[in-house]
């Protein structure tokens, strides 16, 4: 193999990495988000959603910046198969956390939930980075169960949304 034959090679290998990395780099800022407007006061949104997340293990609880952050939950997976042969990735686990930053916006109160979701299966190779987590699409019907179970607890102390 000539010296032009040895560059191309690893010309063609740096761009398939700097192509996978692209792709698992804006995969991990994957999140999914939804954002909405309360006509509420800030203190009674802060308090129904600490309530509403309280059924998760919370890492952060700061009123002053409006933000709740819940620790990773493992669930199973919806059982999606990889590869030509359809194998299942090490017993399909999934985790999830979310967080919720409550604002005060003039005379209504802004909440938005965002959820970040992994999957737990091997991406081929044979080190310890192979096997791992992996961001995939966030749940939008958890994301909406959150909301709407916050728009339940709210309505019944007389808020709306906007």
């Amino acid at each position: 193999m000539g010296d032009c034959d040895k560059v191309a090679m690893q010309l063609g290998r740096l761009a398939a990495l700097v192509l996978i990395i692209a792709s698992y780099s804006g995969c991990a800022s994957m999140g999914g988000s939804r954002d909405q407007y309360l006509v509420c006061p800030y203190d009674t949104v802060w308090v129904a959603a600490l309530e509403i997340m309280k059924d998760r293990p919370l890492n952060v609880q700061d009123k002053e910046k409006g933000q709740i952050e819940t620790d990773w939950i493992e669930m199973t997976g919806n059982g999606r198969t990889y590869g030509a042969f359809g194998r299942e990735a090490f017993g399909d686990k999934q985790r999830a956390r979310m967080t919720m930053i409550v604002k005060r916006a003039n005379d209504v109160t802004a909440v938005s939930v965002n959820e970040y979701r992994e999957q737990w299966h091997r991406k081929g190779g044979v080190t310890q980075q192979a096997t791992k987590w992996w961001p995939i699409e966030p749940s939008e019907e958890a994301v909406d169960a959150v909301l709407l179970r916050l728009n339940n607890h709210l309505k019944e102390r007389g808020c709306s949304p906007a």
